[in-house]
């Protein structure tokens, strides 16, 4: 009886030094970390433009939610890079091109995009993104965006599609080109702060 006291004392010891030293490491290894994400500034809000053209046409708008940002695409198929030409800027009403009428865009402020291809075919006239001036942008849906409120087709004139942006309030913006397309990101806020 003696012995096998003395194995379950010495099973109970180990036990308990193992648990022990299995527990401190373990503890001392947990860490909470706060994942930060910064985004980009220095956008600013000022008008951007890029003097380039193409005979190519609009077929799609589209748009996009990040993290940072909201996204607008304007899709050009067959445009090369180097010929995507645009001008967005903040005005306080959009007019339409040719005639002078006034689309409402609604938000807080109005980005005026201007895309230097056409929303028709040149050879025929017929429209390769078949939305009327002033009608919202076909398939796009802002619900839940944390930027843009409203975006409307305002036309295509002497091969320039004009869209009306709206926006929350008046936010830095960047604008890229890839090939085929025309991107406009505009931010959550200024601050960088996700």
């Amino acid at each position: 009886m003696g012995r096998k006291r003395a194995a379950w004392a010495t099973v109970v010891a180990l036990v308990a030094a193992t648990s022990g030293v299995a527990a401190v490491p373990a503890a001392a290894t947990t860490t909470t970390t706060t994942q930060t994400t910064y985004c980009p500034t220095g956008w600013g809000s000022t008008t951007k433009t890029r003097s380039a053209a193409t005979m190519e046409s609009v077929t799609n708008v589209r748009t996009g939610r990040h993290a940072c940002f909201d996204r607008m695409v304007v899709d050009v198929p067959g445009a090369a890079t180097s010929g995507l030409g645009y001008s967005v800027r903040y005005v306080s009403r959009v007019h339409q091109d040719g005639s002078g009428k006034y689309i409402p865009v609604g938000g807080g402020a109005v980005l005026e995009v201007r895309v230097m291809a056409p929303a028709y075919d040149a050879a025929t006239g017929k429209p390769t993104y078949p939305v009327r001036a002033g009608e919202r942008l076909k398939g796009v849906d802002l619900s839940g965006y944390r930027t843009f409120r409203d975006a409307r087709f305002a036309g295509s004139f002497e091969g320039e599609t004009q869209i009306g942006l709206g926006v929350r309030a008046r936010l830095p913006f960047r604008v890229s080109v890839a090939t085929d397309r025309v991107v406009i990101d505009v931010a959550h806020n200024w601050t960088g702060a996700r």
